[in-house]
């Protein structure tokens, strides 16, 4: 039996026990922003992921981790935006955005999201917020397909790789058919 995703998260929640007890309350932003992303992964598209500097470890982690040989599934098309254009901290002002975000679709045939991590304000999250398919774990600010966090939270980095630990378990769980990321 596949199992919707609201109620599949909710058990994956469950079954970590007091650890992830804080996301509970906040399961179904999480469980619509995130089957949104799975869907978009499931339909083939390249996943461009950009935080804040201050999530730059965090980055390099979801880079490295998501691909791994030993979770034995297909490979997950996913770059970095600085891999992209490394000059991307260096852009300033909407045209050098749009000339970005051009070139970007040219190069992915418009198959591709982003996925933001990390402070609302940042300017490094303004690609992201101009596309309407985009994914964000985003903090101090409520935005279209957000899971929304406190930057200020003392254990903000745990939560955050929590987070990505289920994200990676969902991913894992969508492409193995175990649930259904668009119920």
């Amino acid at each position: 039996m596949v199992l919707d995703f609201a109620q599949w998260s909710l058990d994956a929640i469950r079954e970590e026990g007091g650890s992830l007890s804080w996301l509970e309350e906040y399961r179904f932003e999480w469980s619509k922003t995130t089957a949104f992303a799975l869907e978009q992964i499931l339909n083939g598209k390249t996943v461009i992921l950009i935080t804040d500097e201050k999530r730059k470890w965090l980055e390099q982690y979801i880079i490295s981790s998501i691909n791994s040989i030993s979770l034995d599934r297909p490979l997950i098309p996913i770059i970095s935006i600085d891999s992209v254009y490394p000059h991307y901290n260096s852009l300033s002002g909407g045209e050098m955005i749009d000339m970005l975000d051009d070139m970007i679709s040219l190069s992915y045939k418009d198959d591709y999201f982003f996925w933001y991590i990390g402070k609302g304000d940042d300017k490094r999250s303004d690609i992201a917020k101009r596309k309407d398919e985009s994914y964000f774990w985003i903090f101090d600010e409520d935005f279209n397909n957000a899971f929304t966090l406190k930057s200020y939270d003392p254990v903000l980095d745990i939560k955050l790789l929590q987070l990505y630990r289920l994200f990676d378990a969902s991913l894992s769980a969508t492409m193995f058919g175990e649930v259904d990321a668009g119920s």
